[in-house]
C-alpha cells in the first residue's frame, strides 16, 4: 500500500511540473492546478480517466507495461524517473517489509579498498550505511568518528544521516544544499526499488520528522542515479577540496559499492588530499612506533 501511494503522489508531482501549453493544451482562464488536470494526463496517455484515477489514488493493482510507458512519455520522464515509475507502479505483490540481516562485506572488498592506499574509499551498503572505509576515506569523510565503527553494525555511521544530522558532516561540503538534493534524489531511487526494506523506510521516517530541510526534498520526488560527478568538501584539516566521486557496483552484493574520490592531476585539490594521506601516514607510523 506504501508504494501505490507514493505512487500516487511521485504522477502527481511529475503533471504539476508540465504546462499545458508546452504539450499542445490550450489554458483558459485561471487553473486550479499547476500543470496538467488529470484527465488531460490521461488524454495524452491514450487511458480513460476512470483507470488513471484509480491509478493515482493507488486502487489499481500492477499497472502494464504499455500504460507505465505512455505515462511515462506524457509526462517527458528522464531515464531515472522512467525506471523509478516502473518500481513503484509494478512493485513484488505479498512481500511485506522485513528487517533483514546486518549487510557484511566481503574480506576480498575490504583488502581491495584497503590497497587503495592513497585514494579515499568508502563501502557502502543500500541504506548509505558504511560497511567499510580505508583510513584515507575515514579521515576525508568522519575523521570525528571511531575508525572501527563499520564493523560494528549497530554504530555504522550512516552517510545520509550524517549529511542532515550531523553538524560535523554537513560542513565538511561547501555546496551542502547541492549534496543535500543528490542524496534525496538518489535515495528516492533506491526506497522504490526497495519498497520492502524495514530499516530503509525507518529510516527515511527518521530524517523526515528530524529534519525540515530533507522533509521539504523529500515531498518534491527527486529522482537521479548518482555514480559519478563532483563533491566540494571544506575539510577542516587541509582546506578546500573539490574532488571527483566513482561509485563502483558490486555485482555479487547487490545494493553495495566502493565510493571513491580523486582529484585533478596537478590541482590544488590534489596537494590537499596528498596532505591529508601524509598526516595519516604519519599518525599511522607514530602509533606503531
Amino acid at each position: 500500500m506504501a508504494s501505490r501511494s507514493e505512487l500516487g503522489e511521485f504522477l502527481r508531482s511529475r503533471r504539476n511540473r508540465v504546462r499545458p501549453e508546452d504539450v499542445g493544451i490550450p489554458s483558459y482562464g485561471p487553473r486550479r492546478v499547476p500543470g496538467l488536470r488529470r484527465e488531460e494526463l490521461a488524454q495524452l496517455a491514450g487511458i480513460s480517466i476512470t483507470y488513471y484515477t484509480r491509478l493515482e489514488q493507488g486502487q489499481s493493482g500492477q499497472a502494464s507495461e504499455s500504460v507505465i510507458e505512455a505515462l511515462a512519455r506524457a509526462l517527458a520522464l528522464d531515464d531515472d524517473e522512467r525506471a523509478h515509475l516502473h518500481d513503484l507502479a509494478r512493485p513484488t505483490p505479498g512481500k511485506p517489509r522485513r528487517r533483514p540481516r546486518p549487510a557484511k562485506v566481503r574480506p576480498g572488498t575490504e583488502r581491495l579498498v584497503h590497497a587503495m592506499g592513497d585514494v579515499p574509499a568508502v563501502v557502502l551498503g543500500v541504506r548509505t550505511e558504511v560497511l567499510a572505509w580505508n583510513t584515507l576515506g575515514h579521515r576525508l569523510l568522519a575523521g570525528h568518528l571511531d575508525p572501527a565503527a563499520p564493523g560494528r553494525p549497530a554504530d555504522r555511521p550512516n552517510l545520509t544521516r550524517r549529511l542532515f544530522l550531523d553538524p560535523h558532516h554537513r560542513d565538511l561540503y561547501a555546496r551542502w544544499p547541492e549534496e543535500a538534493a543528490r542524496a534525496v534524489a538518489s535515495l528516492r531511487l533506491v526506497a522504490g526499488r526497495h519498497a520492502d526494506d524495514r530499516e530503509l523506510a525507518e529510516l527515511i521516517g527518521e530524517l523526515t520528522m528530524r529534519s525540515p530541510e530533507f522533509a521539504a526534498l523529500w515531498a518534491k520526488h527527486p529522482v537521479a542515479t548518482c555514480v559519478s560527478g563532483t563533491k566540494y568538501f571544506r575539510h577542516p584539516e587541509v582546506g578546500e577540496l573539490v574532488l571527483d566521486f566513482e561509485a563502483l557496483l558490486l555485482a555479487d552484493e547487490p545494493g553495495q559499492r566502493i565510493l571513491t574520490y580523486t582529484a585533478e592531476p596537478g590541482s590544488a585539490s590534489e596537494a590537499a588530499l596528498r596532505l591529508l594521506a601524509t598526516t595519516v601516514h604519519t599518525r599511522q607510523t607514530q602509533l606503531t612506533s
